[in-house]
């Protein structure tokens, strides 16, 4: 494993933290700074906005009754777009970076679609690039099957994934940020 010689500080940033280009940079901005604080850090992000809803609306207006599996290989698609932009925005205040999915930072689910459970983190990957001086990004709320499904955890899942990853890599501390009030 690799060996990291500082503190480990995952985050989450929630849909409402990323869902424009002008919070996807402040957000940056911050992660930038507890980077540069000494910080060897991962996040996980949630979609943007109210892209999630979006892609419940879209897939039904397509289809009656989707199959929870095609419902997961849709949803995944909107953490994925925010981890990729949050990545882009820190490398673009100079802090080098790399987005994950759930399955590349080896989130390890059941085969439930729609409302599966982590069996394990296999965060090797994310600790080999915190070593390089990068910051992970990584799409939470979805994770893969032993054989390969993409699966999602439900509403709450990225929370769910920030948890599991830093358990999974031994991280120091684990914050859950929002920028609304109240807890859900």
């Amino acid at each position: 494993m690799a060996q990291i010689g500082r503190p480990i500080l995952v985050q989450k940033y929630g849909g409402s933290s990323v869902a424009t280009p002008e919070r996807i940079a402040a957000v940056a901005k911050r992660i930038v700074k507890n980077h540069r604080a000494g910080f060897a850090t991962a996040v996980v992000v949630s979609a943007m906005g109210k892209t999630t809803d979006g892609l419940i609306d879209l897939a039904r207006k397509v289809c009656a009754r989707p199959a929870p599996r095609e419902m997961d290989m849709l949803l995944h698609a909107g953490e994925i777009i925010s981890s990729a932009l949050l990545a882009m925005a820190v490398a673009e205040e100079g802090i080098p970076s790399i987005s994950f999915t759930g399955s590349q930072a080896g989130m390890l689910t059941d085969g439930l679609h729609t409302q599966a459970r982590i069996r394990k983190v296999e965060g090797a990957r994310i600790l080999d690039e915190l070593a390089r001086g990068k910051v992970a990004i990584i799409a939470g709320f979805q994770g893969i099957t032993e054989d390969l499904q993409i699966t999602t955890l439900g509403r709450g899942g990225s929370d769910t994934s920030a948890i599991a990853i830093a358990a999974g890599i031994g991280a120091d501390r684990c914050e859950i940020l929002t920028d609304v009030d109240g807890v859900y």
